[in-house]
């Protein structure tokens, strides 16, 4: 098929993809199998035949479409590899919005947690990238703890030939790293120490997809039912996030253990062909994966942090959606008593596809899971740093649902443009504008929650405060600031400090830092001391979220916190 007249049906299939009307499928179907019968002689045109699989596999009219959908997915390394041999562009495949193509090849410098996963997911496929890791005051840092006598080079010498001290320790010239993450998994560290350590290399290493599973062209999962849409997809005017909310709360169903690790698996291999590594998608607690069905082919799971790995004050979420067994979303959500931060990334793919909907559905989870009542998007959501978010003009999908803005400087701004676009439907707010609206975060407030409360609170002026106090009164040292701190708090609770649970004890040596800041403390009642250090014990106890909810209990510990919180 000549190349224009490929064009041409690429333009056609691609109009119909979220078409639904009478009479679409068969013309989506007649315009699949068109494209699927040509010949794609460039990269940019193979890739935007791939793109439309994938919408036709979530969101397929029929089930004649979704038959030859997946077929002509489960076979597109063969189209890739063709390419490859006619020598074409392969870093064409490479930018965020389209890696992870079956068939391709990707590098990234992976954090410890991530890498450990793939050498044992790809066994075989995976390499250290060496022309590109030329950073030998890392490597002369951090090796002597793998290799005997390798400091007789690293303090003395220049030029050191590192593959050649690597090759003799392993045993072999294999260019994988898992004999260098076998030695990191084994030192006498805290797994957290160990990714510190692994993390300072930013050791970059390669990977072929072929034709995996972990690719984006085949990650998926089996469904029981599959959502044929035979109607129009739902707009965003369409949908209330205020009736969605009032709605009855979606049954949460705990995954067993091996079906929460599948889960996390799923969403390493999502997050890794996408270029993207999330602290809880990378480390998510398969013994907390929680799932619920919305309909419309649409499943959410969402899980925590094992406590080891979490943060010191606020409770960690993380989730994926799936469509019809497509991943078509992450999610994040940090939050502290009533008030949860959110992180919504629909892939590039498939923003034309009910997202206000899904996005509702999603909060409704969120919203029950951790108890929330005060929802806040994080500036990067909006385009703060995030240029795609910036030209897709992401500040008004939030605020068209609901959200504003918490400072009143962009209130005021957000007021105007809307005065301007009353006026003028035509108006479309500058890129200069929207830049200035993602300063700050937007925020949602459920029906009972406190108006503004959490307006001006991050959890770093907290951590700041405390800064100034290590400055202030010992000398900048922190196992000086620690030690004080944990002997106080455990007297004025009049508890034992846990000294056997390393994970216990540092949940109690972060909350002894904040206690030492509520001069008052002292002075609560016996309940509201008890009630505090259950929330400490909590924290590191199986269950965050039961800690997240009481925290929701404790409003004398709210109040000053938000009082700490909101601090300059």
């Amino acid at each position: 098929m000549p190349a224009a007249l490929t064009g041409t049906v690429l333009n056609e299939l691609e109009r119909l993809r979220y078409c639904f009307a009478g009479g679409d499928a068969a013309r989506v179907a007649k315009a699949l199998a068109r494209a699927g019968a040509a010949r794609y002689d460039d990269v940019p045109s193979l890739i935007r035949f791939h793109e439309v699989l994938l919408v036709l596999r979530a969101f397929p009219p029929n089930a004649a479409v979704l038959r030859r959908a997946k077929r002509y997915l489960s076979t597109f390394c063969q189209r890739v590899e063709r390419l490859r041999k006619a020598g074409a562009d392969m870093d064409d495949f490479d930018p965020l919005e389209v890696s992870g193509i079956a068939g391709t090849t990707m590098q990234d410098a992976l954090g410890f947690d991530l890498a450990r996963w793939l050498v044992k997911r790809l066994p075989g496929k995976v390499e250290i990238a060496w022309d590109d890791f030329d950073d030998e005051r890392a490597m002369g840092a951090v090796w002597p703890r793998l290799m005997p006598l390798l400091e007789e080079d690293t303090l003395a010498e220049a030029n050191i030939p590192w593959r050649k001290w690597l090759e003799s320790a392993q045993g072999n010239s294999s260019k994988s790293p898992a004999w260098l993450i076998d030695r990191f998994a084994a030192l006498p560290l805290s797994e957290a120490e160990k990714g510190r350590l692994y993390d300072s290399l930013h050791m970059p290493i390669r990977w072929r997809l072929e034709n995996s599973r972990i690719s984006r062209t085949r990650n998926s999962r089996p469904v029981r039912r599959v959502f044929y849409h035979d109607g129009p997809l739902i707009p965003r005017p369409d949908v209330s996030l205020a009736a969605e909310l009032a709605r009855q709360p979606p049954a949460l169903r705990r995954l067993s253990r091996s079906e929460g690790e599948s889960i996390i698996d799923l969403i390493r291999e999502v997050m890794l062909v996408r270029y993207r590594e999330l602290y809880g998608t990378t480390l998510g607690d398969p013994r907390s994966v929680v799932h619920a069905e919305f309909g419309r082919g649409v499943s959410i799971y969402l899980w925590n942090l094992p406590a080891e790995r979490r943060l010191p004050l606020r409770a960690y979420v993380a989730g994926l959606t799936l469509k019809n067994g497509v991943p078509i979303n992450y999610i994040e959500a940090i939050g502290l008593f009533e008030w949860i931060e959110v992180g919504f990334n629909t892939f590039y793919t498939f923003r034309g596809g009910e997202v206000a909907w899904t996005f509702a559905q999603v909060l409704r989870c969120l919203c029950h899971f951790t108890g929330a009542t005060c929802i806040s998007m994080y500036p990067y959501q909006l385009g703060h740093n995030n240029e795609e978010a910036i030209e897709s003009g992401a500040f008004w999908f939030y605020r068209k649902l609901g959200f504003r803005p918490g400072r009143p400087d962009l209130r005021r701004l957000v007021e105007r443009e809307e005065t301007r676009i009353a006026r003028d439907p035509k108006y479309r707010t500058p890129a200069r504008t929207l830049r200035r609206l993602a300063e700050g975060h937007v925020f949602y407030e459920l029906p009972g929650s406190e108006l503004g409360a959490w307006d001006e609170f991050s959890t770093r002026n907290i951590g700041l405060c405390a800064n100034r106090r290590m400055a202030a009164e010992f000398g900048g040292s922190m196992a000086r600031i620690r030690e004080a701190s944990v002997r106080s708090l455990a007297k004025i609770l009049r508890t034992r400090i846990p000294d056997e649970d390393t994970t216990a004890r540092g949940s109690f040596e972060h909350f002894a830092m904040i206690a030492a800041l509520i001069p008052e403390l002292r002075s609560w009642s016996s309940q509201d001391k008890n009630a505090l250090l259950q929330i400490i014990h909590e924290k590191s106890a199986p269950d965050e979220m039961r800690y997240l909810h009481l925290l929701q209990g404790h409003t004398r510990l709210r109040d000053t916190m938000l009082r700490l919180g909101s601090k300059i």
